[in-house]
């Protein structure tokens, strides 16, 4: 294996050093695998397959067609926005680092809480997600106690890996955006060439009766599809990840804005047209829409049972690199925020493996956090709403501070990847549909996941004001 240039390792680790931190963490990952990391928890192949059923329901063949590219553009904004914070502060932290650093100690406190919270859920989400898919593959029963097993089983696996360290994570993350790339070829491929088509005019049918609240019943098309967009919403997460593996990334002031980016961009084509080549293939729509898991229910009526049981397969190992990328993020962010003392147990948190060179303590932590996540809903549209509404709301605050401090003149300079004269247009839309977004996905049947994330924010706000405020004074970095 190429070991990475010693001139390039040293300049990254004084870069760090200037901002506060010394180099704990194995710098091993180049460009591709800094983008693959994101581009696996993104993945279509988990977002588009397990919530395929929720978005048929609800929209119908419009929420592929027309949801999925919408979402796609309003989302490249928040990530354009959030590549230009990575290119002037790479660090583990990140998102926390930049909201402490330009807005204050406890911008960045709530936006590592919101963070956290939403990358447990988001890791929660995936392999409870697969596991619904693995137990039916596996012969297994698929009720709570069979699929709560399995996910456990898979979060094992994936805290097992992390431990081991980067080098192993960075070649399973390449590994994987190979396999998404080669999965969704291999998956629409087939369907084009072997299915039956409906015309493109399909593309546009309502869904056949989406399952809306009676409030609202007189609406209930434009309605479902709205909450349809859940699909594109949830999938479009993650993407963060590139930022938080900035400590261990070459080159990571280009490196880490260009993973971040260009995740989003290529899910966008690839999930687009994985989700045509599926939904052109539904022979009965209502009977789809009915079926207790539509996605599998369209391969194998299309394809036949084992070419559609073989094609399941190949999405269920796509799913298992998502949750395996998803620890390596959450992780990170664990980590980081532990070593400014902003965890509970952060001396134990901030530990980092003497062999192995990885947060372990965070790692297991993530794992176990996740599956207690799990545990609390087995209603799996809440976990995706929550993690979504999380993970958003922690992109919005570095956003929204990050705007007011270029403004100001606070935030002066800037790193190699920079958005320049239109700053302020993108990350005015970013913070706009982020503001949407996060009221689209706590509407009813998601109404747990919005109090969940109404009681998270007040049980926080509480901890801030009675024993934070004066004992967290954020991270280390300044100002350069």
């Amino acid at each position: 294996m190429r070991r990475p240039d010693p001139e390039r390792l040293d300049a990254d680790a004084q870069a760090l050093r200037r901002l506060g931190y010394a180099q704990e963490l194995l710098r091993d990952m180049g460009g591709f695998s800094n983008f693959a990391i994101s581009f696996s928890i993104i993945s279509v192949l988990t977002g588009a397959v397990t919530l395929y059923g929720h978005g048929l329901r609800f929209g119908g063949p419009r929420v592929m067609a027309l949801g999925w590219p919408l979402v796609a553009l309003l989302t490249l904004p928040v990530a354009a926005s959030l590549a230009q914070l990575a290119s002037s502060y790479p660090t583990a932290g990140a998102l926390y680092h930049w909201a402490a650093l330009l807005g204050g100690p406890a911008f960045g406190f709530f936006t590592a809480w919101l963070n956290t919270i939403g990358q447990f859920a988001i890791t929660a989400g995936i392999d409870y997600g697969l596991a619904g898919f693995l137990a039916p593959a596996l012969g297994l029963p698929a009720d709570r106690a069979h699929l709560l097993a399995v996910c456990a089983l898979l979060l094992l696996s994936h805290a097992l890996l992390n431990h081991l360290g980067v080098r192993a994570v960075a070649f399973l993350s390449s590994l994987s955006a190979w396999v998404h790339l080669a999965g969704v070829a291999l998956l629409a491929g087939a369907l084009w060439a072997f299915a039956p088509h409906r015309p493109l005019s399909f593309l546009l049918e309502n869904a056949p009766a989406p399952p809306v609240p009676a409030f609202a019943l007189p609406h209930a098309h434009a309605y479902g599809f709205l909450v349809g967009l859940l699909l594109a919403g949830w999938t479009f997460t993650g993407f963060d990840a590139s930022a938080h593996s900035s400590e261990e990334t070459l080159d990571p002031t280009r490196n880490a804005p260009w993973g971040i980016v260009l995740s989003v961009a290529v899910s966008a084509v690839a999930g687009f047209l994985l989700l045509v080549a599926v939904t052109l293939a539904i022979a009965d729509l209502p009977q789809a829409a009915a079926a207790e898991n539509p996605f599998t229910f369209v391969l194998n009526a299309a394809l036949g049972a084992r070419g559609g049981a073989a094609l399941v397969w190949v999405a269920m190992a796509a799913m298992w690199f998502c949750g395996l990328a998803s620890i390596t993020s959450n992780s990170r962010m664990l980590f980081a925020f532990a070593r400014d003392g902003g965890l509970p147990a952060s001396a134990a948190l901030a530990r980092v493996s003497p062999r192995f060179k990885s947060p372990h303590v965070a790692i297991w932590t993530a794992a176990a956090c996740a599956f207690a996540v799990a545990l609390w809903s087995e209603a799996y549209e809440a976990m995706t709403a929550l993690s979504t509404v999380a993970l958003y709301a922690s992109y919005g605050l570095p956003i929204l501070v990050g705007l007011r401090a270029r403004r100001s003149g606070l935030w002066r300079k800037r790193g190699p990847w920079d958005l320049g004269r239109f700053s302020f247009a993108l990350n005015l839309a970013a913070l706009v549909w982020i503001a949407a977004l996060m009221v689209l996905f706590v509407l009813p049947p998601n109404a747990l996941a919005g109090w969940t994330f109404a009681g998270a924010l007040l049980l926080l706000a509480a901890y801030w004001k009675l024993w934070m405020k004066k004992r967290f004074r954020g991270p280390r970095l300044t100002i350069p």
